[in-house]
């Protein structure tokens, strides 16, 4: 079994990841986020939007999913250059992206290809009633377009001087020909955007100072140098948006692949949306006693790809597990089989905090660990496990990279301690119940 068929194994099996809709055979490029995975997901999100907010004259937004159409038609998107070359097999009528396949044969089985032709990605829907072409719209493709013709009631309400930056976090669609690797490539997914409107003279500047800063945010959150590189987009392989282009590209399981891209968009977005709308959305330089249409350096990712990236980064198999148990009698050494460590950011982490019971036929024991727990919920992202033995218990929290560890023992009746667990070193500790909320979160300082 591969890295991507463990991960997907593992996503299932602990509560990240399901296939949408599985019990009625599922839906193509959809998946849902269960329990842990949507922990993981608002963590994700949670650090990107706290970096993004440190930065000076940066403010939130949360536009509309469904727009005017008029916006798409502004963007580009109804035309050309939001489409993809689609060709399809004539004999299993199977459909793939033309740059996907190498060669003039169905990779599926080997039957001669159609003639490429566009396929507009969007997805329509209707808007009213009446289903007719005065009520077509479209679920939006990328969040940007919102914060694009809110430019203007985002500058007067918030009185912003440039540059200033916008972030949003929504829901974006695509209708992709083929989807593929699990989530990499999705028809449903989150992206994380920041514009940040600047004088042109200042767009080359700013580009290569936000290519830097999220190249070492994904440093900082555990991804290994040598896992990425930076790809400068050539002028033909640029969105039809783009003046410069950079892709941060992760190595994947399957090679490596795009997981954000920054883009010089210079004036194409406000530009066109005052050329549609009628509007003037120049900005007006009191400084100089100009106006100009800013240009635009964003920032755009997917939450789902830096989530898989976090994944296969943070997945470690140990061989024989993560410690030899030496039995006494026999003078035999016991391996246990290969243990999975899930070896997230502790910023990350769906859980910080599990609590054990050493055994759970003790009502006793049972009651201060449930005692304990409700004490760290209100503080930690918190777990309660008290079936199977206590190693397996150990593994299992492994396995979803649980960065604590409290077992409750015959001990702690006793002193009113427990033992605090590492997931990272295995070390142990014994702490008082009274000093154990201050203690976990000098541990998980900065989460």
């Amino acid at each position: 079994m591969d890295l991507t068929q463990k991960i997907i194994s593992l996503s299932k099996r602990r509560g990240f990841i399901f296939p949408s809709s599985e019990i009625y055979g599922g839906i193509g490029g959809v998946y849902d986020f269960g329990p842990l995975g949507n922990e993981l997901k608002r963590n994700i999100k949670k650090v990107w939007w706290q970096s993004m907010m440190k930065e000076e004259n940066m403010v939130g937004l949360d536009s509309g999913i469904l727009l005017n159409p008029r916006v798409w038609q502004a963007s580009g998107h109804l035309t050309a250059g939001f489409a993809d070359e689609l060709v399809e097999c004539k004999s299993c009528h199977k459909r793939f992206k033309k740059n996907e396949i190498a060669g003039n044969k169905c990779p599926e089985c080997s039957g001669k290809l159609t003639k490429p032709r566009k396929f507009n990605l969007m997805m329509k829907t209707f808007v009213g009633p009446v289903e007719d072409n005065s009520s077509i719209t479209y679920l939006r493709p990328e969040t940007c377009q919102g914060i694009f013709v809110n430019f203007l009631n985002i500058l007067n309400s918030m009185r912003l001087k440039i540059p200033f930056g916008v972030i949003q976090i929504g829901k974006s669609f695509r209708n992709e020909i083929t989807t593929k690797n699990f989530i990499f490539r999705t028809r449903e997914f989150e992206q994380m955007e920041m514009e940040l409107f600047c004088h042109p003279k200042e767009a080359d500047k700013l580009f290569d100072y936000w290519k830097e800063q999220r190249l070492k945010w994904y440093q900082d959150l555990g991804i290994k140098k040598e896992n990425l590189r930076v790809v400068e987009v050539s002028k033909e392989d640029r969105a039809h948006y783009a003046k410069r282009q950079t892709d941060i590209e992760y190595h994947f399981p399957f090679g490596w692949e795009e997981i954000e891209g920054i883009h010089n968009r210079g004036d194409f977005d406000l530009s066109n949306h005052s050329k549609h709308s009628g509007e003037d959305l120049k900005y007006f330089d009191e400084k100089s006693d100009q106006k100009y249409f800013p240009y635009i350096i964003e920032t755009s990712v997917g939450v789902e790809r830096p989530l898989f990236a976090f994944l296969t980064e943070a997945y470690q198999e140990i061989k024989g597990g993560r410690k030899k148990i030496k039995n006494q009698k026999s003078k035999i050494k016991i391996k246990h089989e290969a243990e999975i460590l899930l070896k997230l950011d502790k910023r990350l982490a769906p859980i910080k905090v599990a609590v054990l019971p050493l055994v759970r036929n003790k009502p006793e024991i049972v009651k201060k660990a449930k005692e304990i727990y409700n004490l760290l919920r209100p503080h930690f992202s918190s777990q309660y496990d008290e079936v199977g033995s206590i190693g397996r218990r150990y593994r299992r929290q492994d396995e979803v990279g649980t960065i604590f560890s409290i077992t409750v023992d015959f001990q702690t009746l006793e002193d009113d301690t427990i033992t605090c667990r590492d997931r990272d070193t295995m070390a142990q500790e014994r702490v008082k119940i009274k000093d154990l909320v201050k203690s976990l979160k000098e541990k998980l300082e900065n989460c």
